[in-house]
């Protein structure tokens, strides 16, 4: 048993070296893919940003396009017009 004995603790390091070189090589896989997908979604909110910008101008484009026509007192689309927000109710007197 001696002899046995003697290669156990051997084995149990070379066991354990093993498992953690293991362990490491999972965590920094799934680091890896963390800080991928962290990337990726940074990515995603540049190109949303830059998209909003883009909109943005085009807006003020038009904006600058309606005020030289000479139609600068309507109401732009994307903005509800406050004149029409009261069509469509009845007056409280004529029930």
């Amino acid at each position: 048993m001696d002899g046995h004995d003697s290669e156990d603790p051997k084995q149990s390091t070379a066991d354990m070296t093993v498992f953690v070189q293991n362990l490491l090589q999972q965590m920094q896989s799934r680091f890896q893919t963390m800080s991928d997908s962290i990337a990726s979604c940074l990515l995603n909110f540049n190109v949303l940003d830059e998209m909003g910008n883009r909109i943005n101008e085009l807006e003020q484009s038009i904006n600058d396009l309606r005020a030289e026509m000479g139609v600068e007192g309507s109401p732009s689309p994307l903005t509800p017009s406050k004149t029409n927000s009261g069509e469509g109710k009845p007056e409280e007197g004529s029930a």
